[in-house]
């Protein structure tokens, strides 16, 4: 009950003022393999009061903390309800070839902006149009962007990002919408990893997702990079298991990172 009351309580204070918040977090960010994903879910006060998340709210927690069960259960549930219009959910995509050019912090923005793009476009959130420099005080009281929402993103506050938000670090333990939001990214993630298990077989992305486990590592070095593992993370990870002048996924530069997509 303590842990219903403080992501209800915390998403519902938020809210004040607002018809609705959006919630915002990844998965795969620290990966050696594989993309990383963005998950995007919007509440509403009544969905925050209704019987649901009274009575399930206590199931949700950062993604990271719930057993894979637990997630494609609740995976399930956030279908229901957004096939009802009690929520909106979307997730977003940032491929290898897009975290070795842009880096992983740049991918990780791609991502999250792609997820919110299936709720919103970033221009819903600008002002409709300009107060006239004669309109009234009431008039002008009445200007709006064109969504009344708040997006929270997992973490700190993003530099050079499209959408308006507020950063909340730790939020996905805080904040009931960032946990659904990761939920949503940690499930689409999984999937996709089981996919590429099968597709790149003997690394063993299936159970490990790609993070940078010994298993993992041990297959890297002896089967070689496959088109899925990130360069620059094998390069950092690996340099003193291997001798970079004897393995070929060391052999190309290292692409130049831009943060500021």
């Amino acid at each position: 009950m303590p842990k219903r009351r403080q992501l209800r309580g915390f998403d519902l204070k938020q809210m004040e003022g607002l018809a609705s918040l959006i919630g915002v977090d990844e998965a795969g960010r620290g990966a050696l393999a594989g993309p990383v994903v963005a998950g995007a879910v919007l509440v509403t006060r009544e969905f925050l009061e209704n019987r649901w998340a009274v009575g399930n709210a206590g199931r949700i927690n950062d993604s990271k903390q719930l057993t894979a069960t637990e997630r494609e259960a609740l995976w399930s549930d956030f279908e229901t309800l957004a096939g009802q219009g009690h929520i909106h959910a979307h997730y977003g995509v940032a491929e290898v070839g897009e975290i070795e050019h842009f880096n992983i912090l740049g991918a990780t923005k791609l991502a999250m902006r792609r997820a919110l793009e299936g709720i919103y476009p970033p221009d819903a959130f600008e002002q409709k149009t300009e107060p006239d420099l004669f309109t009234s005080a009431e008039e002008v009281a009445k200007f709006q962007p064109t969504v009344s929402a708040r997006i929270l993103i997992d973490g700190l506050a993003l530099r050079h990002f499209p959408y308006p938000h507020t950063g909340v670090v730790k939020g996905d333990a805080r904040s009931l919408c960032i946990a659904m939001a990761s939920i949503i990214a940690k499930v689409t993630r999984d999937r996709m990893m089981n996919e590429l298990d099968v597709k790149h077989p003997g690394y063993g992305f299936a159970q490990h997702k790609g993070y940078g486990t010994e298993e993992h590592r041990d297959a890297v070095v002896r089967l070689g990079r496959c088109p899925q593992h990130r360069e620059l993370f094998l390069r950092k990870l690996l340099a003193d298991r291997v001798d970079p002048a004897q393995v070929d996924f060391f052999s190309a530069e290292s692409r130049s990172a831009d943060e500021s997509l």
